[in-house]
């Protein structure tokens, strides 16, 4: 039995006069035929199958375990194949902007002198890295790998939640989940035409391959460069360095040498072109940004710097996925395309504006705060779910530092049919599609649906108790 529809949210499986919409049909029969106990017992061979995967996230600052196991839904989320194509054309034109941007801030900042964004907005934020002025990547593209995050209130109405330039992950969970759900219920995979997700890996590897510096010669040497067991997506990095038969290295299986970074191997040294990174621009050389570090490679940024070597994605690439800067994009797009954005932000509200200040802080019941540099839904204020006193809380730290912050109205993010405990209910989802920026731009049909597994929650991080689901794009 499937929980009541309420009229606030847009449900993804029925409409309000309780139809089943056409994309879901073959989910409500397949579901409505299940004996008794049998979604109980698939997803007991879905958990049972990603333990012994190993397929775990790390929760920082947890007192009761290192890693856990990421929640993963049976039920599909599906989306149509009309939809899905003005989803693309959108986040192309996105990303195509937030990479032109990005070189025209390390370059000529022609958006600053135009007067199209505010210069200290981008001067003296700590995502600018100084040290990437002039510095000129491999086809001039700084941000190979994108997570673009959207939410979705009404039929063909999806809003861009935020964007993910530096180094987003989850695209190992999407590639898991779409594995399990073939193994796991074929019958049910049998009765639709999904796009697939699976050629991830060998997408992403001609990426890498396509941006490999012009002083390299012959087949490039790609390499994994993660900071180690204990990072929360180490999971994943391993995973596609596996998927990709590239080495996964830490920074002292790196050095560099003669104006190259070169590979410790147990026979020779191996000249590297290609770092797909998984380590933030702090991190990366000691000798260039944080002299403490010891995940990175000193001298590695000379190196990029004189060509020798590609950064995937580049240092300072977070300046065009900062919370702040996000509310300037749609000017962002139409300044670097002519055109208007065909996806919408997020109504945002200015805190350093006084007007806006004052209407935030009398209305924080009913919005979102966000930390400006926060992700992983820390450091966030759910005003509807939030007591008196986090909302006093919120209130003073606003005023302290009104920059830091930036508040959206509480979105009425749809619903899909979900399995919980009591049966199949209504949980809200937002949708991470995987950009790859090489030689082309290509964007993977569908992406990682995160699901707020806890009811009435819109908090769909799995660091807050939220669980994934396979995405299904329909072919025509």
């Amino acid at each position: 039995m499937y929980e009541s529809v309420s009229a606030d949210f847009y449900d993804e499986m029925y409409s309000q006069d309780g139809d089943v919409r056409p994309a879901y049909k073959q989910i409500e029969s397949w579901i409505s035929k299940q004996p008794k106990g049998g979604l109980k017992q698939i997803a007991h061979d879905a958990e049972e199958t990603f333990r012994r995967l190993g397929i775990t996230f790390a929760v920082y600052g947890s007192t009761d375990a290192v890693e856990r196991l990421i929640p993963f839904d049976i039920i599909p989320r599906i989306i149509s194949a009309s939809e899905w194509r003005r989803l693309e054309r959108g986040i192309e034109q996105r990303v195509r902007a937030l990479n032109a941007f990005l070189h025209d801030i390390y370059h000529r900042q022609e958006i600053i002198k135009a007067g199209r964004i505010p210069e200290e907005l981008i001067l003296k934020n700590a995502a600018f890295c100084p040290e990437m002025v002039g510095a000129n990547p491999a086809r001039d593209i700084y941000s190979h790998i994108i997570g673009i995050d959207l939410v979705r209130v009404a039929e063909n109405e999806f809003y861009v939640l935020e964007d993910n330039l530096r180094t987003p992950s989850g695209v190992s969970y999407m590639i898991e989940d779409r594995e399990a759900m073939m193994r796991l219920v074929p019958e049910l995979f049998s009765r639709y035409r999904v796009a697939p997700v699976e050629d991830y890996p060998e997408n992403l590897r001609r990426t890498l391959r396509s941006v490999s510096p012009p002083s390299c010669k012959g087949e490039p040497v790609i390499v994994v460069l993660t900071p180690g067991i204990y990072n929360s997506a180490f999971f994943e990095h391993s995973f596609l360095a596996d998927e990709m038969g590239v080495e996964l290295c830490q920074g002292g299986d790196l050095y560099v040498e003669d104006g190259f970074v070169y590979m410790r191997t147990t026979q020779k040294p191996k000249r590297v072109d290609v770092i797909y990174r998984r380590v933030d621009d702090e991190y990366l050389d000691p000798l260039t940004f944080n002299p403490d570090s010891t995940l990175g490679v000193p001298g590695l940024f000379s190196v990029y710097r004189a060509g020798n070597v590609t950064i995937v994605n580049a240092p300072g690439t977070g300046i065009a996925d900062d919370k702040a800067v996000y509310t300037y994009v749609p000017q962002i797009i139409e300044f670097y395309t002519g055109e208007r954005p065909i996806l919408n932000n997020v109504q945002t509200f200015n805190c350093t504006n006084e007007d806006e200040r004052s209407y935030v802080l009398d209305n924080l019941e009913e919005l979102v705060v966000k930390e400006v540099h926060g992700s992983g839904g820390y450091g966030m204020l759910v005003g509807p779910a939030s007591t008196k006193k986090q909302r006093a809380d919120f209130a003073r730290r606003i005023k302290d530092r009104p920059s830091n912050y930036i508040v959206q109205p509480t979105l009425a993010l749809s619903t899909c049919p979900t399995y919980v405990e009591k049966g199949i209910a209504p949980r809200h989802v937002d949708l991470r599609p995987f950009v790859l920026c090489g030689e082309d731009v290509k964007i993977t049909p569908g992406g990682l649906t995160r699901v707020a597994l806890k009811k009435g929650s819109l908090v769909v991080n799995s660091s807050q108790g939220g669980g994934t689901k396979d995405t299904w794009v329909l072919e025509d």
